[in-house]
């Protein structure tokens, strides 16, 4: 490790833990990845893995944020209700330990529908505080429960879940589709086909069960049915946002998913901007520049 780190700053997720030690600057200066995450530990078992943590990063303070503040977690840090401010969750922080901090979630507590978010609002405050989003603006973030936030003047006041990962997944693994979505899901012909099938499909439902006929059919040949299928999804998902065209869409987190949403967010008209990694750390960062 190269200099001397004022904290770590931890990523602590259901099933992986990313950890980072962080000069007073911001810098990463060392990092590991695991599967240590929640799912892996009992509540009892926070004390000796942030010691170990600490012994191979070389720095006592900790600002931990993600699934490590759920119920599955090591102590549940409650919700920021939206809007939600980057000075909110600093003041929010729970102390599970001498000189560690679990930064709290965000919270659709009032209006039509509920919804909750933890990890993901540390990435949109550090997109914005380094400059890769402005401080008001449409976030997406592609993954197994797909997010998409809004903020205004820095303030997270409005977001989405979306399970589209996980539908993609369950299909695969069980139900009348299942054996026929083993393919490699990949931009193309099939996959935006599926977008676009997915973006105007009033019966989500109804279309998904056009890969076994299609199939069945000789209208849809076995290597595209996967990504096909995904296309829909994501295009269903897409298709529910009526703003695409009158603003950028910033996607947080890299990989074939995110890109995979970019180009469908393309055919629908969309203008996608990939946020460049880094935004967790710049986001804890952030968290401890307030707390420090």
């Amino acid at each position: 490790m190269v200099g001397r780190a004022a904290y770590l700053a931890v990523d602590w997720g259901t099933t992986n833990r990313r950890a980072f030690a962080m000069s007073a600057e911001g810098a990463v200066l060392d990092s590991l990845q695991d599967e240590q995450g929640v799912l892996a530990l009992e509540p009892g078992d926070y004390p000796a893995a942030i010691a170990s943590l600490r012994a191979r990063l070389g720095a006592n303070p900790v600002i931990a944020v993600g699934m490590v503040g759920s119920n599955r977690g090591w102590q549940a840090a409650p919700y920021v209700a939206a809007p939600a401010t980057l000075a909110a969750l600093a003041q929010a922080c729970i102390a599970p330990a001498p000189d560690v901090w679990i930064v709290p979630g965000v919270a659709l507590r009032h209006g039509k529908r509920p919804d909750v978010m933890r990890g993901e609002e540390i990435q949109v405050f550090g997109a914005i505080g380094a400059g890769a989003a402005p401080p008001t603006a449409l976030f997406c973030q592609p993954g197994t429960h797909n997010k998409w936030i809004e903020t205004v003047d820095g303030a997270i006041t409005d977001f989405t879940t979306v399970m589209t990962g996980e539908i993609f997944a369950l299909l695969r693994a069980q139900g009348i589709l299942a054996g026929m979505l083993d393919g490699v899901v990949a931009d193309g012909a099939a996959f935006r086909k599926g977008v676009r099938r997915g973006i105007t499909s009033r019966n989500l439902a109804a279309t998904l069960f056009e890969v076994r006929s299609g199939l069945l059919l000789d209208r849809l040949a076995a290597a595209e049915a996967a990504s096909y299928a995904s296309g829909i999804l994501i295009g269903a998902d897409i298709g529910t946002r009526d703003d695409l065209q009158r603003r950028p869409v910033h996607l947080l987190g890299g990989g074939p998913l995110a890109a995979l949403y970019a180009v469908a967010i393309t055919e629908a008209g969309g203008d996608p901007v990939i946020v460049p990694d880094g935004s967790t750390t710049a986001g804890i960062h952030a968290i401890w520049s307030l707390r420090a």
